[in-house]
């Protein structure tokens, strides 16, 4: 039998039959003789696209590096993993922009998103730097920055592999529903947060907290909720408080009083400091999960991390909503209350720190640094989460180790890999310290970062 193509049924199922191992022959040139690696036969990769500088990373620092390189002329490619850009931002649901409205890209965003009534400042009468939004429609915000930029977005595709010549890269190869594919690039920038394509092509970073062998700081999922009666639970949003001190210390803090209402009810949370942000009328922000020691590099760690989170989110909530329910004659609080959705993906506050040309120290926190090719200035604190349940129990509420800093400034050499030519990096895996990594993560200063990042890079 012959198909239409003229690819007889025989060699069909022969070609079946090697790749499955259904024959000695197949099995022996595919397994090693210890079965437990796979030997991938050789194959020809399409190129599916080239440009000036491709971006693998769409989260904040992402967008940023993009649109800044196309802006400036340069033919740009954005490559993401997941179905929608923004990161953290849409697909985690972090809900809050700190360290923002400092440079004009932030401005920007903000005014998008204006356009649709979809942020808030943080605290109203006091805090210019830190807003509350609304994920979705922050999706439409960033789709359109790099839609009218001219950069072409992949979705769906990761990067799984990095070509190297000598000290330059010459293309990524990625899997998607197109199958596998080459990106050729003059430039690249590492904005996946984790450092995913720096580590594939092989160059230096370094894990871990501020000791050899620390635990690193702790993942989180985040969530949203619908409450049609907000009346009963005023002073958990912590974002219509502004005269509370976030460590705790002598002022009315709605994350204690919210911790308290959840003693109450026998509930200890996964992070010690539960905080509540209102994110439109009746819809908010619940911040309630810290995942410990989970590598940013296994994926049954992280995997299994994740369904402990949302196991978490719905087990918390539920009893939320029954405690009202079980209180005849009584309305609670918290009746009502219904889980619209929780995050795509646990976020992480720790990093590969990919080894650049200069390494940020906790010194320039403190000292205030400021350098002749700055790209970004930090305003944010030192911000370490603690790395267990007990430790983030025994705290004072706000993070276990919060130090405020001068703005310092980053400079571009920060951002370039060491051990390649052409490779840039952007957001939380730049070179630095622990704890200089630990105020630099932000997305505020990510989104500065990333921008002129790219526009380094396209020049």
């Amino acid at each position: 039998m012959t198909y239409e193509d003229g690819f007889s049924r025989r060699a069909f199922l022969g070609g079946i039959a090697a790749v499955c191992g259904a024959s000695p022959a197949g099995r022996a040139d595919l397994c090693t003789p210890d079965s437990k690696t796979l030997r991938e036969p050789a194959r020809d990769v399409p190129v599916a696209g080239e440009c000036d500088v491709l971006v693998a990373g769409g989260g904040p620092a992402g967008i940023a590096a993009a649109v800044g390189a196309a802006r400036q002329g340069a033919k740009v490619i954005l490559i993401e993993s997941k179905g929608t850009v923004g990161g953290i931002w849409t697909n985690g649901l972090l809900g809050c922009l700190l360290g923002f409205n400092h440079c004009e890209f932030d401005r920007e965003i903000l005014s998008r998103l204006g356009r649709f009534r979809a942020y808030r400042t943080r605290s109203p009468e006091t805090n210019f730097h830190s807003f509350i939004y609304e994920p979705e429609y922050m999706k439409v915000v960033c789709e359109g920055l790099l839609s009218e930029a001219g950069v072409r977005v992949r979705l769906g595709t990761g990067v799984v592999s990095a070509i190297r010549d000598g000290r330059g890269m010459r293309a990524v190869v990625t899997e998607s529903k197109s199958g596998r594919e080459a990106w050729l690039a003059k430039r690249f920038i590492d904005c996946t947060g984790d450092g995913d394509l720096a580590a594939l092509a092989g160059c230096g970073y370094d894990v871990g907290g501020a000791e050899k062998g620390d635990p690193e700081q702790p993942a989180s999922m985040i969530a949203v909720f619908t409450l049609p009666d907000d009346s009963g639970i005023l002073k958990f949003i912590a974002n219509e408080h502004t005269n509370y001190d976030s460590m705790g210390e002598g002022l009315f803090n709605p994350k204690v009083e919210l911790a308290k209402e959840l003693e109450r009810m026998n509930m200890h949370p996964s992070y010690g400091h539960p905080t509540i942000f209102r994110m439109n009328r009746n819809l908010f922000i619940l911040m309630v999960n810290h995942e410990y020691d989970v590598p940013v590099d296994d994926a049954d760690k992280i995997g299994a991390a994740t369904m402990r989170a949302r196991r978490e989110i719905v087990d918390l909530t539920e009893a939320l909503a029954m405690d009202s329910w079980n209180r005849p004659g009584h309305k609670g609080a918290w009746s009502g209350l219904r889980l619209v959705a929780t995050a795509d993906q646990i976020c992480h506050r720790r990093a590969r720190r990919i080894h650049g040309r200069y390494a940020m120290k906790v010194e320039d926190c403190f000292n205030g640094a400021t350098f002749a090719d700055a790209v970004a200035t930090c305003r944010f604190p030192i911000d370490v989460h603690a790395v267990s349940k007990h430790a983030n129990r025994t705290q004072p509420a706000g993070s276990p180790f919060k130090k405020d800093a001068k703005p310092y400034q980053i400079p571009l050499r920060a951002c370039r890999a060491a051990d390649l030519d052409n490779l840039y990096m952007a957001g939380r895996c730049i070179s630095g310290d622990f704890f200089t990594q630990a105020s630099y993560r932000v997305t505020g200063t990510a989104v500065e970062m990333g921008y002129n990042v790219g526009n380094a890079a396209a020049s």
